[in-house]
């Protein structure tokens, strides 16, 4: 074997479509574009999901689902204005929210603030972080 014996599998190459070259080569005149109108013209480019008028799939199909902004946000507390927190034994969630009120679509809460860091060894709930200086 040598490289010029090379050659690609038989029926892998194929020559391409070489249109508007007469017609004799079957592919000239309107070089494969049909009639007239705005198709046949250079440029020409169609809106996506475009179906020629009829009104489209997606524009069919109904809505479906629904992902709400609000779930799994997460609430930041200073604990540096509410005080009322480190006076706290145990920190859940539900602790948390009867000291200080937050709206209830909230899933988790972050504690920031100088001594934040602190209240790690009080937490019972896994919703519950802190981040802050010490």
């Amino acid at each position: 074997m040598a490289l010029e014996n090379l050659r690609p599998a038989k029926g892998s190459v194929k020559n391409i479509k070489r249109v508007g070259r007469g017609q004799g080569s079957g592919m000239g005149k309107t070089s494969t574009r049909g009639g007239k109108g705005q198709t046949a013209r250079t440029g020409y480019k169609q809106k996506r999901g475009f179906e020629g008028g009829q009104q489209p799939l997606q524009r069919r199909l109904p809505k479906v689902g629904f992902k709400s902004r609000t779930k799994g946000l997460t609430y930041s507390i200073n604990i540096a204005k509410h005080p009322a927190i480190l006076k706290l034994e145990t920190l859940s969630l539900e602790l948390i929210k009867k000291v200080h009120p937050f709206p209830s679509y909230i899933e988790k809460v972050k504690l920031i603030g100088i001594g934040a860091k602190d209240l790690a060894s009080k937490i019972q709930d896994e919703r519950i972080a802190t981040s802050g200086q010490k």
